[in-house]
């Protein structure tokens, strides 16, 4: 029996090393080769590489808040999440700002996100979506935030499944495609899973509340994106991840006025 439990647990540990290596610039003492279908499969251990991010803020936070300023200690936390994640997800909120103000149709869409350079709207919706993040991070309740810190980065990569998984490929090459290609509802349900017990043990039936608006607003932004542009890319990905990190954040600021 110990054999049997031995070999999931193993695929386990292999794909949450995956996540790691995709979604951070995190140093490991040792690599895992990758195959195609690894980077979808690795979804389901998604939630876990976020609550490893969440769990690095949390530790700096308890190093930095005894010494400095809040807004300046929060500034750093943020400073340091788009640094470990290698402003992976930064690129596609930014590239996909660029393409929402190209004027054209499905096409020209694609063809301003692809393109490396930024643009002046994406610039801007850049700096607003850090902004914006830093202050939802800054307004979140000293009682809580530890817990907040944990769980934002959770429900973002959690979102990142939602919406990778029966979703339609944008464009036939891209990492979109590739994500698409491996995953499946497995994946979603394993995730899933691992994303209601890191919200329920955090902050309980409010931590599931700011979990469910989040889907939904993934649900929409997914829904949005398929009629647009007939589906997704690595960008737009990366863009609902960022903006399910600032939506998390700023439900998590308001959680003394939920009534539950």
């Amino acid at each position: 029996m110990g054999t049997h439990m031995g070999v999931p647990l193993r695929r386990i540990m292999r794909y949450y090393i995956i996540a790691i290596q995709f979604l951070t610039i995190i140093p490991l003492p040792f690599r895992v080769r990758c195959d195609k279908e690894d980077l979808g499969r690795s979804l389901a251990a998604f939630p876990l590489a976020g609550l490893t991010i969440g769990a690095l803020l949390a530790g700096m936070n308890y190093l930095l808040s005894p010494w400095l300023a809040r807004p300046l200690c929060d500034a750093l936390l943020i400073t340091l999440l788009s640094a470990m994640t290698g402003a992976l997800h930064l690129d596609g909120l930014a590239d996909v700002c660029d393409g929402i103000a190209a004027r054209g149709g499905r096409e020209r869409f694609l063809e301003v996100m692809k393109d490396s350079h930024i643009g002046a709207i994406g610039a801007v919706g850049l700096v607003l979506g850090l902004l914006l993040k830093w202050q939802a991070l800054a307004a979140v309740p000293v009682g809580i935030k530890w817990q907040a810190l944990l769980l934002f980065p959770v429900i973002a990569r959690f979102t990142q499944v939602q919406t990778v998984v029966f979703a339609r490929n944008a464009r036939q090459d891209g990492l979109g495609s590739v994500f698409i290609s491996g995953a499946g509802g497995m994946q979603l349900l394993i995730a899933a899973l691992l994303t209601l017990a890191s919200s329920w043990l955090l902050l309980g039936m409010k931590g599931l509340i700011v979990l469910a608006v989040a889907m939904v607003f993934t649900w929409l932004l997914k829904t949005w994106f398929r009629h647009r542009i007939n589906g997704i890319t690595g960008d737009v990905i990366g863009c609902i991840s960022e903006l399910n990190e600032i939506l998390a954040l700023v439900l998590l600021s308001a959680l003394p006025l939920f009534p539950c």
